[in-house]
């Protein structure tokens, strides 16, 4: 789902695209491929400011320039006929009205393929772009996004799915007893309504999300239809898996109408050795400024005067991502890591991989759909389009031979693909 490669090393690897995040022309033949592969969706991840990281690092990162997400995915909607959309956009830095209109937009021009990826937003750099002189701390990021939720779904409700007669004879557009004005007054948004364009075609976008903190499972349970998952191993999935589908049946949800897909490197060879490989000669491709930078970001913290040669220190607690600094406490823990060792895996990708050939990457992921740990995979590329090629053309028929992935498209929309149904009008239930 996520084409563009989080790898540091990813643009430097022999025959790969170094502008492949950059280049409109690439991109649209990446979203096409995975068309062609039969993938739920594009996922195009964003933010809101240059990555914090020393400039000695940042010069050597590809993820320094990038496309503002509703503009490249409008694009790719006219490119594609089924994939879906999926974008990233923050309810700390924008306002509900933006949001609820932009998604609104991208869904009638795909025909219903969006999704929005909701996110408080971890960069702390991103305030000094919104007129702010320091980062909106932890828990009132997420109750503004509680709050927003609510707002921009009631925005997407403001008329009902049949308020638009166009009546030529007599002169009426729309049936006004059929439009709604939210007034919401709340404890951080204040918005009247109604949102001036037509409910989006899928009722709503698939709301989408990636928390893992435990306010991020609550809002995940309460709000999300996906959620991009970071276990690092089946046993950790299927903790997470049980947590979150648990609280959704407190809440009255169902199990099925959430589902849970845990990010994972893929590379793929021929033999386990030479999929080995590859993985080993893109980590040799990540310079150690890049890796410490990596280390201090998902830390929250600054790594660059930590020993290097000896392990982890105590890290304090700070206003930066929960789970990325718990990920990457619990990696050295895990695994013995030497701060230089960490610096190195962070700076490639210390997530859950499957590194192997197409049958033995289809083993794993069978065993984590059998075994609850996942409903499926957010699947990230070592380098493009090599390494987008070679799941599409390798991996996806093995998958589809064993029966557990498709072979066509189940619908039109996003929802239709994902199984998820279509939501209620909250004000116009008929």
């Amino acid at each position: 789902m996520r084409p563009i490669s989080i790898h540091t090393g990813a643009w430097r690897y022999p025959g790969a695209w170094p502008d492949a995040n950059f280049n409109f022309g690439h991109i649209k033949r990446l979203a096409q491929t995975l068309e062609r592969g039969k993938f739920d969706a594009f996922f195009m991840a964003d933010h809101l400011a240059v990555l914090n990281m020393p400039v000695q690092a940042l010069k050597r990162s590809h993820t320094v320039t990038s496309f503002e997400p509703f503009t490249l995915l409008s694009a790719l909607a006219g490119a594609t006929e089924h994939i879906g959309l999926v974008a990233t956009a923050s309810t700390t830095y924008d306002a509900p009205y933006h949001i609820a209109r932009r998604f609104a937009s991208l869904d009638h021009i795909s025909g219903g393929r969006a999704g929005w990826n909701i996110v408080t937003t971890a960069n702390p750099d991103s305030a000094l772009n919104f007129n702010l002189d320091e980062h909106v701390d932890y828990a009132t990021r997420y109750r503004r996004a509680r709050e927003f939720y609510d707002v921009v779904t009631g925005l997407w409700d403001s008329f009902a799915d049949d308020a638009f007669i166009r009546d030529v004879e007599s002169g009426i557009y729309f049936d006004p007893e059929k439009m709604h004005v939210l007034d919401h007054k709340g404890e951080q948004l204040s918005v009247r309504g109604p949102l001036n364009i037509a409910r989006p075609v899928q009722g709503w976008p698939v709301i989408v999300q990636a928390g893992a903190s435990e306010p991020g499972r609550q809002l995940a349970a309460e709000t999300a239809e996906v959620v991009f998952a970071a276990s690092h191993t089946l046993a950790d999935g299927k903790s997470f898996y049980a947590d979150v589908k648990g609280r959704m049946e407190k809440l009255g949800r169902a199990r099925d109408e959430l589902k849970i897909l845990p990010g994972a490197f893929v590379v793929v060879g021929d033999t386990l050795e030479e999929a080995r490989a590859t993985r080993e000669r893109l980590d040799s491709l990540v310079h150690p400024d890049s890796g410490l930078a990596s280390l201090s970001i998902a830390l929250g913290t600054d790594a660059t005067h930590f020993d290097l040669d000896a392990p982890l220190p105590d890290i304090p607690d700070t206003n930066a991502s929960k789970t990325g600094r718990a990920n990457t406490i619990a990696l050295a823990k895990r695994e013995g890591l030497t701060v230089r060792q960490l610096a190195q895996r962070l700076g490639g990708y210390s997530g859950l991989q499957f590194v192997g050939t197409p049958q033995t990457i289809a083993d794993e992921m069978e065993q984590w759909l059998v075994e609850e740990g996942s409903d499926g995979f957010n699947i990230m590329f070592p380098y493009l389009p090599g390494g987008l090629d070679d799941f599409v053309d390798k991996v996806i028929p093995e998958l589809q031979r064993r029966g557990i992935f498709r072979t066509e498209y189940e619908g039109k929309t996003l929802r239709e693909n994902l199984g998820l149904k279509r939501p209620a009008n909250r004000f116009f239930p008929g």
